[in-house]
């Protein structure tokens, strides 16, 4: 279990809206580690249309997360980013399969695919949540810039779906479909 002395700077949540700020810095928090993250996939993408996917994610991530900032002002707070150990824990995943397919291109390509689907589930399930206690909260204008994250987030989770057929045949084309069976 975590424990408040490993994070320092980390407030007690009280109350409804100190849970809903400190979700937002989460989420803060992961996309820019998503977007860094991202850096790093294109370096390693020889697909062009996941290359192409990439770049358009990393400028929709800047977007995100100027809205993100907005969010903090409509809330009359500073960004604050609030360490994200599921961004963290996904990244983590992801640069060890990279290493490990780095001989793959094929087996990497599609490893990077899979990881930016897993990235895009966990933003949708969190922006979906914010959404949902600010319009509780009655915050129209962040209910807004949330919708346009979550829509963004979903359009790029569906583009992945689309392709990761393809990405699949390629790796079995390149000899990644080895299978053993064993009695």
């Amino acid at each position: 279990m975590v424990q408040l002395s490993e994070r320092p700077g980390t407030a007690r949540i009280n109350n409804f809206q100190e849970k809903f700020i400190y979700e937002v810095g989460a989420i803060y928090d992961a996309e820019h580690r998503f977007w860094e993250a991202q850096q790093t996939m294109l370096q390693c993408c020889q697909n062009n249309q996941l290359r192409s996917l990439i770049e358009t994610h990393i400028r929709e991530t800047e977007q995100q997360i100027r809205n993100l900032e907005q969010v903090f002002n409509a809330l009359g707070q500073q960004p604050t980013r609030v360490t994200c150990d599921a961004a963290a824990g996904l990244i983590s995943d992801g640069q060890k399969l990279m290493l490990l397919a780095s001989e793959n291109q094929p087996i990497l390509n599609l490893g990077l695919a899979g990881g930016q689907a897993k990235v895009e589930q966990l933003e949708i399930a969190c922006y979906r949540g914010l959404i949902r206690a600010a319009e509780q909260m009655g915050q129209d204008q962040v209910v807004q810039l949330l919708r346009q994250n979550l829509q963004q987030e979903e359009q790029t989770a569906q583009k992945i779906e689309q392709h990761l057929p393809q990405l699949i045949q390629e790796a079995q084309s390149a000899g990644g479909s080895k299978t053993s069976k064993s009695r």
